[in-house]
């Protein structure tokens, strides 16, 4: 773990430390999307408080499942393909299934060599941190405005790809707000099939988009190994999260889908590992899966924050195609998060600390180097208040 820099907020108060902010401090730094708890959760915490008495099961209640099942089959159109039984465990919280995955999944050797983890670059940190603990190889690939900020997983060299054991993709993307379409993801599956790498699909944005739903890796999946006279999700592990689907951070409940031998692999490993979550927190969850009417709700409150975003900032920012950042070019996110904070109070997050540099010592080589992310969490007035201050400075 010595070999990862200082986390990007630990960063950001190095960059700022003393400095004191140029009008009343306003974070617009942390994507936290706090709001009101909904009253069925609530409820569903109140009725379920008696299982804290019991240890809770690896694969969540039978209820728990049957929540989980309903949604991802209805949600990605999956018409009953997908067994809640086999292939769905809880997590506690997308962050920690994100990192444990690696560890029971990925050999010590590919291709007479040590694996490869691939990443986007920009990245969430946790995906670095799982391959370095896991005993991987990370591999930083570009997600910049030429490729769509997508990662060009493809245009690898053949050695590279037959040395990688998996690769991250997370769409809607954290922190550029850009979509992988059908053909990204149809030829990701492709070129894993190829190469024998798993696909670890980080969806946590997936119900907060603009104009359409986004493709979806399931749906993509499950149909390609139809047409190929298969069945079933080969080669992919797809994370959801209510932190952001219902705007629940501190439930810290997620979930884990997809091919059945590698969820039964992760079962195995998490039976070891022990990190159940509690009984409540699983009623809670189900409740949760099962509403739409709340995410909705959050859905049309985050497309009024991004049109309030649009029509103070005008053409200087780039509307994502779905989550809830704007990924602003300012030419040197380091300066202009400084600037931003000592002249105006507005704290942002530079986007080279979500990135790595492509050349060492090279600087202006991390994809992040000119943009600052924006997270557009807070109240509407807020969020107001912060951009037509950051509009004075653009």
């Amino acid at each position: 773990m010595s070999a990862l820099p200082p986390g990007p907020f630990a960063r950001l108060a190095a960059l700022l430390g003393e400095e004191k902010p140029g009008q009343a401090p306003i974070s617009l730094a942390v994507g936290d999307p706090s709001g009101a708890v909904p009253d069925f959760v609530r409820a569903a915490l109140a009725q379920g408080a008696d299982s804290f008495g019991n240890y809770p099961p690896i694969q969540g209640t039978e209820d728990w499942r049957k929540a989980a099942g309903e949604w991802l089959n209805r949600r990605f159109a999956l018409n009953g393909a997908l067994d809640a039984e086999r292939q769905v465990l809880p997590l506690n919280g997308t962050r920690e299934g994100l990192f444990s995955v690696l560890f029971p999944l990925i050999a010590t050797r590919k291709a007479g060599a040590a694996p490869i983890v691939a990443m986007p670059n920009p990245f969430y940190q946790c995906y670095a941190a799982a391959a370095l603990a896991a005993g991987a190889e990370p591999l930083y690939v570009p997600a910049l405005k030429d490729n769509g900020f997508l990662p060009d997983y493809a245009g690898l060299p053949a050695a590279v790809l037959d040395r990688i054991a998996a690769v991250y993709v997370c769409s809607p993307s954290n922190p550029e707000g850009a979509v992988a379409d059908e053909a990204y993801w149809r030829g990701l599956f492709a070129l894993a099939d190829r190469h024998d790498f798993i696909v670890l699909a980080d969806e946590c944005y997936a119900d907060i988009w603009f104009d359409t739903p986004p493709a979806c890796a399931l749906t993509v999946r499950h149909a390609q190994t139809r047409e190929q006279g298969g069945g079933g999700f080969a080669r992919l592990l797809s994370f959801h999260s209510l932190s952001k689907r219902s705007g629940l951070p501190g439930l810290r409940s997620g979930m884990v889908a997809g091919c059945e031998t590698l969820i039964g692999k992760f079962r195995a490993f998490r039976n070891v590992a022990g990190p159940t979550v509690p009984g409540p927190l699983l009623a809670a969850s189900a409740a949760a899966w099962r509403d739409e009417v709340h995410v909705e709700a959050g859905r049309q409150a985050y497309a009024r924050k991004m049109a309030l975003a649009q029509e103070i900032l005008g053409d200087r920012m780039t509307p994502p195609a779905g989550g809830f950042f704007l990924w602003l070019a300012v030419g040197n996110g380091e300066d202009f998060a400084r600037r931003a904070w000592c002249e105006q109070g507005v704290r942002l997050l530079p986007g080279a600390y979500m990135g790595r540099e492509n050349l060492p010592g090279k600087t202006q080589s991390n994809p992040g180097f000119s943009y600052v992310r924006v997270a557009l969490v807070n109240d509407l007035s807020t969020i107001a208040a912060a951009l037509e201050r950051l509009r004075k400075i653009l």
